[in-house]
C-alpha cells in the first residue's frame, strides 16, 4: 500500500506542481515600468509589489512576431534579474503593444491562425529567453465584432501554446494576463467573455482616463471609483465585467499615477465639469504625481479629496489638475480588497513621487 501511494505521489507532482501556478493565482499587487518614461529599472523598489510590468514589447506588423527596439534590449532583457535582488519573490512579465500601438497590426496578426501562431510563439521564446514570469497582452482595442472574435482565439490559442510549452520544458506555465477597456464591452462591441475566463489568469481593468483635455472641454475626475448619474467609473466597469462572467478573482483594478491638467475658463467655477479653455502645463496636460506634488509645493494651490467620487483636485488661479492622491489609492485598494477582486496595479512606476502611492496602496492591501 505504501509502495503504491509513492508511485502515485511520483506521477502527480509535475500536474500538482502545474496546477498551483495555474490555480489559486496570489493576490495581484502591480505595476507597470515603462521603458518611455526613461525611470531607470534599477530604482524600482520592488518590495511593494508582487508583479511587475514590462512595458512594452512591440508587434511587428510584417512577420507578427514579437520583438524589442534595439534601443530597449538590454534593460528588458536584464529587467527580471535587475528588480529581483530586492524581492526575490516578485513575478514579472512582458507586456506587449501599448496605447502608441498601431492596432490595425493586432487585428491583421489575430485575424489568421498561421500569424497568430508567429505571435504566440515567438512571444513564449521572448519571455523565456529574457526570463520573464509572464507574458501581458495590451491590445488597445479591438474595434469590430469580428477583431474581438478572433481575440477569442488568440488567446485560447495562447493559453494551450503555454500549458504545451510548459508541459514539454517541465517549467512553470507562463501567466498570462491582458490590460482591457474599463467596461466589459468596447462601447457596444462586448469582449469575447469565455475566452477571457477560461485563458487569462487575470485582466487589468483600465479604469482611468475618463476625463483629459484632450476629449473633455470640462474638468472632471480622471480615474473616478464611483461618478453617480453616470456609467463612467471604476466602480462600474468592475461590476460590468462580473455581470458579464468574468469572476472577481480574476479581476485587477487600475489606477494611475498621474492626473490631468486643465485651464479654467473662469477661475471662480473651479469645481467637478467647470468649463475649461483647454489643456495646462503640458500640451496634452498630462502630469505624473511627481511633477503635480512639484506643482502644489511651488504653487500652494487649493487641496480637494472628494470621497464621494473617490477622486482628487487642485486648483489656483485658472490651473485645474485631477489626479489620485494617497486618499484616492487607499480607497480604491480597500474597495479591491473588500469586493475580492484578485488585486490593483498602477500605470506607471516612473510617475509616482518617492513611492508615496506605491507604499500606500500597499501598505493598504497589506500582506
Amino acid at each position: 500500500m505504501a509502495a503504491k501511494l509513492l508511485v502515485l505521489l511520483l506521477f502527480s507532482f509535475p500536474f500538482l506542481l502545474q496546477f498551483r501556478f495555474s490555480a489559486g493565482q496570489n493576490p495581484v499587487r502591480a505595476a507597470y515600468w515603462s521603458a518611455v518614461s526613461e525611470f531607470p529599472v534599477s530604482s524600482i523598489d520592488s518590495t511593494l509589489f508582487t508583479h511587475l510590468f514590462c512595458a512594452f514589447a512591440d508587434l511587428n506588423s510584417q512577420t507578427n512576431r514579437v520583438t524589442v527596439a534595439p534601443a530597449n534590449q538590454a534593460r528588458f532583457s536584464s529587467f527580471t534579474s535587475t528588480v529581483r535582488p530586492r524581492n526575490p519573490n516578485v513575478k514579472t512579465l512582458l507586456s506587449i503593444g501599448g496605447g502608441s500601438s498601431p492596432p490595425a497590426a493586432f487585428a491583421s496578426m489575430a485575424s489568421q491562425a498561421s500569424s497568430r501562431k508567429s505571435f504566440i510563439d515567438s512571444s513564449i521564446s521572448l519571455a523565456r529567453s529574457y526570463n520573464f514570469d509572464g507574458l501581458d497582452l495590451d491590445w488597445e482595442y479591438p474595434s469590430t465584432q469580428t477583431e474581438m472574435n478572433n481575440l477569442g482565439l488568440l488567446l485560447n490559442e495562447w493559453k494551450t501554446a503555454l500549458n504545451n510549452e510548459s508541459t514539454v520544458t517541465r517549467r512553470a506555465r507562463l501567466l498570462l494576463s491582458a490590460a482591457v477597456f474599463r467596461n466589459s464591452d468596447y462601447y457596444t462591441l462586448p469582449y469575447p467573455i469565455p475566452a477571457i475566463r477560461n485563458s487569462l489568469d487575470w485582466i487589468n481593468v483600465m479604469a482611468y482616463d475618463f476625463y483629459g483635455p484632450g476629449w473633455s472641454n470640462v474638468t472632471g475626475p480622471p480615474a473616478a471609483l464611483y461618478n453617480p448619474g453616470t456609467q463612467v467609473s471604476g466602480d462600474y466597469g468592475i461590476r460590468s465585467w462580473i455581470r458579464s462572467g468574468i469572476p472577481a478573482n480574476k479581476l485587477v483594478l487600475g489606477f494611475p499615477f498621474y492626473g490631468y491638467a486643465w485651464r479654467l475658463a473662469n477661475a471662480n467655477n473651479n469645481g467637478f465639469f467647470a468649463p475649461t479653455s483647454g489643456a495646462a502645463i503640458t500640451p496634452g496636460g498630462d502630469l505624473g504625481y511627481g511633477r503635480i506634488r512639484a506643482f502644489i509645493a511651488q504653487n500652494k494651490p487649493v487641496q480637494v479629496y472628494n470621497a464621494t467620487v473617490v477622486s482628487n483636485y487642485c486648483y489656483g488661479g485658472t490651473t485645474w489638475i485631477g489626479y489620485d492622491d494617497t486618499q484616492s489609492i487607499r480607497a480604491k485598494v480597500s474597495y479591491a480588497k473588500q469586493n475580492a477582486l484578485l488585486g490593483y496595479f498602477a500605470w506607471h512606476v516612473g510617475a509616482d513621487d518617492n513611492w508615496s502611492l506605491s507604499r500606500t496602496a500597499s501598505q493598504t492591501w497589506g500582506s
